[in-house]
């Protein structure tokens, strides 16, 4: 099995997300993509809407899309989200031997070196950096550390064993969304249309959610 972790907040999710996983899908050969929200992300502030909303939007971005799974693991847990502890159940269900890659954009990337256990990450997976168009920050020392040795030049050396490696992906699509773009557009009532689902701004609308006069707890 090849399966990908892609988490975030997904607050809410939106069009580059969801093209992400689909590319990271067909790039990697991969049988299943989590999608996985994040409930408490340490490294971060508190989310704008309830993680069970924040699920549901998920659920109706991903639709009937083949291969992507969205998947609750993180909500139920008590405490901070740490990746680390969410890439060691999917190890436990999938098994040693499965091909499990946690996949992040640069700009997360950037910041791994201050994640917990981040060496941890790469005894339980591979890391996928997803290239955005908008970061292209030198790396830090702490992590030019942490990855020394362990970057492949393509998807098949990576795939030669089911964890501890690094690969660089640039995507076709490379999508340009900001979720804090879109909260603040539905702030001020300006248009989110063809920038997420249909089926995901229908139900932010009639649901309210992402206005600033509504109670997000």
């Amino acid at each position: 099995m090849r399966l990908a972790m892609l988490g975030g907040t997904f607050d809410p999710v939106h069009l580059g997300h969801l093209r992400s996983a689909v590319e990271l899908h067909e790039a990697l050969a991969l049988d299943r993509v989590h999608l996985i929200p994040a409930k408490a992300p340490p490294l971060r502030g508190e989310p704008s809407v309830a993680p069970s909303q924040r699920l549901a939007l998920l659920r109706l971005g991903i639709g009937d899309t083949p291969g992507l799974v969205a998947d609750d693991r993180e909500l139920s847990r008590v405490g901070p989200s740490y990746s680390a502890d969410t890439l060691a159940s999917l190890r436990e269900e999938w098994g040693d031997g499965a091909r499990l890659v946690m996949a992040l954009g640069h700009d997360a990337f950037l910041r791994l070196a201050e994640w917990h256990s981040p060496q941890r990450l790469f005894e339980l997976a591979h890391l996928v950096v997803v290239d955005r168009p908008d970061h292209q920050a030198a790396l830090p020392a702490a992590l030019r550390e942490l990855i020394a040795g362990r970057e492949s030049e393509d998807v098949e050396s990576l795939m030669a064993r089911p964890a501890g490696g690094l690969l660089r992906l640039r995507l076709p699509s490379r999508m340009a969304i900001s979720a804090t773009a879109l909260r603040e557009r539905l702030a001020d009532g300006r248009s989110i249309r063809y920038l997420l689902p249909e089926a995901v701004e229908r139900h932010i609308i009639a649901n309210g959610l992402y206005r600033p006069d509504r109670d997000c707890t």
